[in-house]
């Protein structure tokens, strides 16, 4: 059940950006609107067993890295963690997702291209599932990255339109710049605790503020730099700009 939260987001994107001509305008809508709806049924099912039964899931799928780092070893694998705060963010993200499917089988009807653009909505619905489900900052960082790049694949979709190329290539360099603060922030965290795992960071965290001084600092540092990140890709004020631009697509 939880891998199929995965599966139909990018099995629908993959379907109408390669078959979207054969599915035709409306089939490809019915398509990733049944899709996505699916993979929302599945979210609230996870809701039920996870956060009402407070059973946290944790799915290893398999070893990423395995490297060593100032003497210690970071080990890292791709895996998948459901605990509260995923199963609540997976039904917003996948609520908001599948009525944008909806509504754009409608808005996108008389575009000749509507089925890149499904796809290209299915996949920015697989990266941010990608983002919540995420047992490490470093498979998180994939996730925000591949929000990124679908935001600039949506916001440039009329590409033969210069403005809306170069409002694209705007988002693309403002959001760079706020992942460069997440990109700090991970390095530092891999420094300071040897891992990038959530479960190993959090359950070191209380310990290093309490013994070191110095490690009070580094968190501190490591939570404006993350929030850098965010205030970067969420468009606030200071990293805002490329917001308004962006409705050009």
């Amino acid at each position: 059940m939880y891998i199929l939260i995965l599966s139909f987001p990018i099995i629908s994107s993959i379907i109408s950006g390669l078959f979207g001509r054969l599915l035709g305008f409306k089939g490809t809508g019915i398509l990733t609107s049944l899709l996505i709806g699916i993979t929302w049924f599945i979210s609230i099912l996870v809701f039920y067993e996870v956060g009402l039964n407070n059973s946290t899931c944790y799915i290893e799928l398999f070893k990423w890295i395995d490297t060593s780092a100032g003497g210690g070893i970071i080990d890292i694998n791709f895996g998948l963690m459901f605990d509260s705060i995923t199963s609540i963010m997976l039904i917003v993200v996948l609520s908001v997702s599948l009525l944008v499917h909806i509504y754009s089988t409608g808005y996108m009807a008389e575009d000749p291209h509507r089925p890149r653009f499904m796809s290209y909505l299915s996949l920015f619905t697989w990266f941010m599932i990608i983002l919540v489900t995420a047992d490490n900052f470093l498979q998180l960082f994939i996730g925000w990255e591949g929000v990124g790049l679908c935001s600039y694949l949506l916001i440039n979709f009329w590409f033969t339109r210069l403005q809306a190329n170069k409002s694209a290539i705007k988002a693309m360099i403002v959001n760079r710049i706020g992942d460069v603060g997440l990109a700090l922030g991970m390095f530092i965290i891999a420094y300071t605790f040897g891992s990038l795992d959530f479960s190993t960071v959090f359950a070191l965290t209380d310990y290093y503020t309490i013994n070191s001084l110095f490690n009070v600092q580094s968190i501190t540092i490591i939570s404006i730099l993350l929030l850098i990140g965010a205030i970067g890709k969420s468009a606030q004020v200071g990293l805002h700009t490329w917001l308004p631009d962006a409705m050009e697509g």
